[in-house]
């Protein structure tokens, strides 16, 4: 899957592919907020998960998510990083960018 950088990033519409009951599927989530300068290599997107079945089976963003793939328009902009605690519906994303760049920094 190609990978989309940091600019290329929109708010809205995306997806990500979690494993949830022993079956990977795609399920709807929205880009609310994007900081392609953040501090925190791992918040630079917030993410909400919207996807009703997700929602009904989960409540959200459960352990074991970290590292889910975010994708939008057919690219992998990066991965789900951390919950809200207060809000399980949203959490934090990395973009793919940064974790290609530390691969290359290690």
């Amino acid at each position: 899957m190609p990978i989309g950088l940091k600019q290329e990033v929109e708010l809205g519409p995306a997806t990500i592919l979690s494993c949830v009951d022993n079956e990977v599927k795609e399920y709807d989530i929205v880009i609310e907020k994007i900081d392609i300068n953040s501090s925190s290599p791992n918040k630079g997107m917030v993410i909400r998960i919207v996807d009703k079945n997700l929602l009904s089976l989960t409540g959200g963003i459960v352990q074991g998510m970290s590292g889910s793939p975010i994708i939008q328009k057919g690219k992998i902009i990066g991965a789900v990083t951390h919950v809200f605690i207060q809000d399980s519906t949203k959490g934090y994303g990395t973009f793919i960018e940064n974790m290609i760049n530390n691969l290359a920094e290690n």
